[in-house]
């Protein structure tokens, strides 16, 4: 059985690391971007099943990311959860409107983010959740 890609898209290296570890210590492959261009090119190169996004990113932050992953015949129906250290009073509505079908304040509860992942990959229709921070 093919395993899951993941690409995680954050600035912080300590975090992708952290990230890339916890992934595939569940059993999925992860490949990385550090900022919005190299976020929809590696989505492109790499076709993951799932994106995890940060918001606050240099050359081109999170949210032109959405609406660029959006707007793409290729890759709109990639799910996209955002985990984001912005505000989730102004910016959970916003992203899920945009597209995310998950919301994660850093730092996330792992146990939380995992469930939401395995939400997001499984088959049949998915509705954009709040999770709690």
């Amino acid at each position: 059985m093919q395993k899951a890609k993941i690409l995680v898209v954050d600035d912080d290296p300590d975090l992708v690391r952290a990230m890339r570890l916890r992934l595939r210590a569940n059993n999925y492959d992860v490949a990385t971007a550090s900022d919005g261009y190299g976020a929809i090119a590696s989505a492109q190169k790499e076709r993951p099943a799932l994106i995890i996004l940060d918001l606050g990113l240099p050359v081109g932050d999170g949210f032109v990311v959405l609406e660029r992953l959006q707007n793409s015949d290729t890759l709109s129906g990639v799910p996209v959860i955002v985990l984001s250290a912005r505000d989730p009073q102004s910016n959970e509505e916003r992203a899920l409107k945009a597209g995310a079908s998950a919301f994660f304040q850093k730092p996330a509860d792992n146990d939380e983010l995992m469930n939401a992942i395995r939400v997001s990959l499984s088959p049949g229709p998915r509705q954009p959740a709040a999770w709690p921070s």
